[in-house]
């Protein structure tokens, strides 16, 4: 998966900074033992007609066929034609790959490229069972691949409001919308016990306690798929749901797709959460975590896939993996894994050119017996028993079923208003000082803040784009802003509602509502080293500061996707909301916070806090069962207008020597990371820490000093004497960027050439061991107009593959030449390209 956008929190975890985990021992061993986990009554019972079908079915196929049954393949990797010779089981749409290439495709395209992949499949003159292809995707809060879809809140704020019914009903919207334009499986809903806030996916989560995993996986599974037992069950208005990431995905210290250092009892009494309520819900498809449990990857655990999983829980539908997540497993690739499927692995999902050749060597691996028959025959009547049960061989192509193209249902107004519904009972009031809230409608209102008119940052990530990135409020058909909902709310009982995201006004407003918070980001990007709410920025606090300061009374508005440190925001505000990440029914907010006309509450505040409230930055495993629990705010805390309660001025002091966040940038506006340095080398001479703006090396080789770009001082003139020397950022502790390796990020430069070099120039980076990689940018530098700023771009995968350690980077940004040079950098980040690129430099 990739995408392009300009800002994300990347966590560039110091290894001394890092949460201690116990050393691998016998207790905690990545083997299960199945006998000691709870069992599970899985829905529903096995149908003799179904199974004799699919003893058929299965008797006329050859391996060939059955090898294709485990392959899925990424739309953007694949064609329909390729279904005529290589009869895969399913296809997937990655966060951003629409049809033709078009993330933004209109739902009546996605339709048409259903209609070729089903036909394609089902395209045989050999004799053998035509089996029809099944599509999944990722709708995680609504069809929120395809433009005008109903965008629910994330998870997190679902799990705020306690409401099971209510995930009942989304979990339905869900399934039409997805129906509609074809799709026929959702990888949703994700069940992940979040332990560690500072992981990237917690907006994915319910919440932090297994209790609210258990009480909401049977109605969502419900909601999606219907009732187990009824004529609603895989009925023509569902799809098939996904129960993930199976196991422990929580439970990796903050880390995306990193591995659970904790004994068997937690992975059981913890983290297996939701999964036995999902499973006697009927859910017909579970996703193999990327992450590891005590050091071996999931997608190859056998004791839990199969032991546990399928032997104890009793599981009958299938396992499919996630994004070349079998690749990871220890002797695989993305292109052979047979480890994988004998794990108990049924679908293989891949993406990439390779695809063929994971299909040729899992076929030679049958053929030889590495992958047994009997497993092989397990899993492709797996498969087929969910695609039986889901009516894909009796309902015809997409585009002929019950629902498929009636394009009115995305977005309808009665699945707006679910999600409406949504928004206001997820909301969680954290401070009211002196009752401010409910603020009356006929009112001066003034609303501020970057938040308040963007669809794509209340939505989150995972809309529209897999990053929730580069999109615009056009892009989001029948979205409504949260300022939008306000000022509707006000004009409507006779007020004034202005917008001005800068906080300027004429005339004093009797208050002002600040929205603002986190971008847009998922997984891996949103990972970051501590809780602290925008350490690079504080234009946000500065507003809130200035309104107050003017005598304004000001509401908070606060979107994000975890809990955050937000004391010194909260201290600037007299009410603060978290309304996390709402989707595109902005209007919910406006109905909590304002009275009705004649003076009554309209909608009381119902949320209560899923997660617990950090006090500090640096609380990130903050959970009721943990020793020395001492939240801000316990789990279950929420105020209503029925119960103020007022907060005390919160502590605003950074604790010292805490990892800093570096928001993907390694310098930008003049500065490093706090606790990283600038520094100048020369080769086996000097070194020189850049205090100031300004240095030089001992026998002056290379100097720095200051220069503007955008704002004062912003950049820095690098200028080569001649020698053997470099420019770096070193950071405080070793980087962990094994995951920012995998071909989706690169180290990008703003540089501008001053004076053409004499001599090489190479970028790099530096590990621990003191090992130096470098790609050569020369000709890159050549081909920039002299003067003229451009950007040096060069894949993360490129270090990695010449060999320099990952896991333990001292050293993010290296440029070097033995020559004369003159050159200014304003810009290094780790970043996603703004153009694809598979070149490592020259």
């Amino acid at each position: 998966m990739s995408a392009s956008f300009s800002s994300f929190t990347i966590a560039l975890l110091l290894q001394s900074a890092a949460t201690p985990v116990a050393a691998p021992t016998a207790s905690l061993s990545p083997v299960a033992h199945p006998e000691i986990w709870p069992t599970a009554n899985a829905r529903p019972s096995r149908d003799p007609k179904v199974e004799a079908r699919i003893d058929a079915i299965l008797k006329r196929m050859s391996v060939a066929d059955k090898i294709g049954q485990l392959i899925q393949v990424d739309i953007a990797s694949i064609e329909p034609s390729d279904l005529r010779t290589y009869k895969l089981g399913s296809i997937l749409n990655g966060g951003n790959s629409g049809p033709g290439g078009n993330d933004l495709a209109p739902p009546v395209e996605w339709l048409k490229l259903a209609d070729q992949f089903y036909e394609a499949s089902m395209a045989r003159t050999d004799g053998r069972p035509a089996i029809p292809v099944i599509w999944g995707t990722d709708a995680v809060h609504g069809n929120n691949n395809i433009p005008g879809a109903t965008l629910f809140p994330h998870n997190i704020g679902l799990g705020a409001t306690r409401d099971r019914d209510l995930m009942r009903e989304i979990g339905h919207v869900t399934a039409i919308e997805t129906a509609a334009a074809g799709i026929d499986w959702t990888f949703a809903p994700t069940l992940a016990v979040v332990r560690d806030d500072r992981w990237g996916r917690t907006y994915e989560s319910y919440s932090e306690e297994p209790t609210i995993q258990a009480d909401f996986a049977g109605a969502v599974i419900e909601g999606v798929q219907g009732k187990v037992g009824t004529k609603e069950f895989l009925a023509p208005d569902r799809v098939i749901a996904t129960t993930k990431h199976f196991l422990g995905d929580g439970g990796t210290g903050g880390r995306d797709q990193g591995d659970a250092r904790i004994p068997e009892t937690a992975l059981r009494d913890i983290h297996l959460g939701g999964y036995p309520s999902a499973i006697e819900a009927g859910t017909q498809s579970v996703m193999a975590s990327f992450s590891s449990w005590n050091g071996a990857k999931m997608h190859g655990n056998k004791s839990l896939l199969t032991g546990v999983l399928k032997d104890r829980l009793h599981f009958d539908g299938f396992v499919v993996g996630d994004w070349n997540g079998h690749g990871q497993v220890d002797g695989c690739s993305n292109e052979s894994c047979a480890a994988a499927i004998n794990a108990g692995l049924d679908m293989f999902m891949y993406s990439g050119s390779g695809w063929k050749t994971l299909y040729d060597n899992t076929l030679k691996q049958a053929q030889s017996g590495e992958i047994p028959a009997a497993r092989l025959d397990d899993a492709v009547r797996r498969i087929l028993r969910v695609k039986i049960r889901a009516g894909t061989f009796d309902r015809g192509r997409p585009s002929s079923r019950a629902l498929a193209g009636k394009m009115t249902l995305i977005g309808a107004a009665d699945h707006r208003a679910i999600a409406r519904r949504a928004v206001r009972e997820s909301m969680v009031l954290l401070k009211n000082e002196g009752g401010l809230l409910p603020l009356k409608p006929s009112a001066n209102i003034l609303v501020a803040g970057v938040g308040a008119d963007d669809v794509a940052q209340q939505a989150g990530g995972w809309s529209l784009t897999w990053q929730g990135t580069g999109l615009t409020n056009a892009n989001f058909p029948n979205a409504e802003t949260i300022w939008s909902g306000i000022s509707t709310a006000v004009k409507t009982a006779g007020g004034t509602a202005t917008l001005s995201a800068d906080g300027s006004f004429a005339k004093k407003p009797d208050a002002a509502i600040v929205v603002f918070g986190e971008q847009p980001y998922a997984e891996f990007k949103g990972d970051r080293p501590n809780l602290e709410y925008s350490p690079d920025d504080k234009s946000d606090l500065e507003l809130l500061r200035k309104l107050k300061a003017a005598g304004v009374p000001v509401v908070a508005v606060f979107l994000s996707g975890r809990p955050l440190w937000v004391n010194a925001e909260m201290n600037a505000s007299d009410a603060f909301v978290a309304a996390f990440l709402p989707g595109t029914e902005g209007g919910g907010v406006a109905d909590v916070l304002f009275r009705k006309k004649d003076g009554s509450v309209a909608n009381d505040f119902r949320g209560k806090l899923s997660f617990s409230w950090p006090k500090r930055p640096d609380q990130y495993v903050l959970n009721r069962s943990d020793p020395g629990y001492d939240p801000l705010f316990q789990f279950g805390y929420g105020l209503t207008y029925a119960k103020p309660s007022a907060v005390p001025k919160l502590d605003e002091a950074r604790p010292a020597g805490m990892a800093a966040s570096s928001n993907g940038t390694i310098f930008g506006k003049g500065r490093v990371p706090e606790g990283w340095s600038l520094t100048l080398v020369e080769q086996d001479q000097s070194k020189v820490r850049l205090l100031g703006a300004n240095a030089t090396t001992a026998t002056k080789r290379l100097t720095a000093s200051a220069v503007d770009r955008r704002r004062q001082e912003d950049a820095r003139a690098l200028v080569w004497a001649g020698g053997p020397a470099d420019a770096r950022v070193e950071a405080s502790g070793p980087l962990d960027l094994t995951r920012e390796s995998n071909g989706e990020l690169s180290l990008v430069v703003d540089v501008r050439v001053d004076r053409a070099g004499s001599a090489p120039v190479n970028l790099g980076m530096v590990s621990n061991d003191g090992k130096a990689v470098t790609v050569p940018i020369t000709k890159t530098l050549a081909a920039g107009k002299p003067g003229e700023w451009q950007q040096v771009i060069v894949p993360l995968q490129c270090f990695a593959k010449r060999g320099i350690d990952m896991a333990h980077v001292t050293a993010p940004f290296v440029i070097a030449t033995d020559g004369k040079l003159g050159l200014s950098m304003s810009d290094v980040k780790i970043d996603s390209a703004p153009v694809p690129m598979t070149k490592c430099g020259d």
